[in-house]
């Protein structure tokens, strides 16, 4: 059992991974929390989405239908491979399942029991990445796609320490679903398992863009000047979190202490910690390209 990921650590982990992220409107404050309780997670279920075009399907995921309210997952994967990032929190995608399959979830069993009751709450303790698939058997599944599914589960399963035990498909969990259809779950585990025995790749070398290291909090002041300013300034903005009338520039000022200010609120930080001057922790998060 463990204590759910924040979405700071969410988005951090499936990019150290590797994976492309997008991140959907207000996805971070949006969960069904009001409903029931969210943790401790236990795992990862794979779904697919029994839709098709990403525009329709990331917004079916994020708003949900009259009758199941979204978000309906935590991440949408799509056919080219990158992540959908919709919900944090509970989220309506594993409904009831079987709570023998919870149990040797939680004990990472090499075997999983036969999913033949519906008796536990899936919502409260599975992570859900849903594939946009038909699920018909005659949609493919792009090797792009099974690869992020690979990667989306193991970088969950990374950040908490799990085995890739922990992960399963929705048909392996409620009885009466088939999803994923195409994928065989102990396929993707042996991947799994193999990609958690090395350290994440992260993106392939001539990809990996160079980050400024944290100059230090002494660094921002009023006075300095520096490339560097600007660049955070518009990763500031690209963030969300630009509070600039002029600008980003070079110059460090109180429209930078504001943005800033607005970018440590996001990561979750309060008070004294959400003072508009960078830390390291914030500061590696925002991943500021060198100048």
């Amino acid at each position: 059992m463990a204590t759910p990921l924040t979405a700071s650590k969410l988005i951090a982990a499936l990019r150290d991974e590797g994976l492309v992220v997008h991140e959907v409107r207000e996805w971070r404050e949006h969960n069904r929390n009001t409903k029931g309780p969210w943790g401790p997670v236990n795992g990862v279920i794979i779904h697919h989405t029994a839709t098709q075009g990403t525009d329709t399907s990331v917004d079916l995921c994020y708003d949900g239908r009259p009758d199941l309210p979204g978000p309906l997952c935590h991440g949408v994967i799509d056919k080219k491979g990158e992540v959908h990032l919709v919900g944090n929190g509970r989220a309506n995608h594993a409904g009831l399942g079987d709570g023998d399959v919870l149990r040797a979830v939680i004990a990472e069993d090499a075997h999983l029991p036969p999913d033949d009751e519906a008796d536990t709450d899936g919502n409260s303790r599975f992570y859900g990445f849903e594939c946009i698939n038909l699920g018909d058997g005659k949609d493919p599944w792009p090797v792009a796609q099974q690869l992020a599914a690979e990667k989306a589960a193991a970088a969950v399963c990374r950040a908490h320490g799990w085995s890739e035990r922990s992960v399963i498909g929705h048909k392996e969990w409620q009885p009466g679903k088939v999803d994923p259809r195409g994928i065989g779950m102990d396929d993707l585990r042996g991947r799994i398992k193999k990609r958690l025995a090395k350290a994440p790749e992260g993106l392939p070398e001539p990809q990996r863009p160079a980050y400024e290291p944290f100059p230090g909090r002494d660094f921002f002041r009023s006075g300095t000047s520096s490339p560097v300013i600007t660049a955070m300034g518009e990763r500031l903005v690209a963030e969300g979190c630009g509070h600039y009338e002029v600008g980003p520039g070079p110059k460090w000022t109180e429209a930078d202490r504001t943005s800033y200010a607005a970018w440590q609120r996001k990561l979750g930080f309060h008070g004294t910690d959400a003072d508009g001057v960078p830390g390291r922790v914030s500061w590696e998060r925002l991943r500021v390209p060198k100048s």
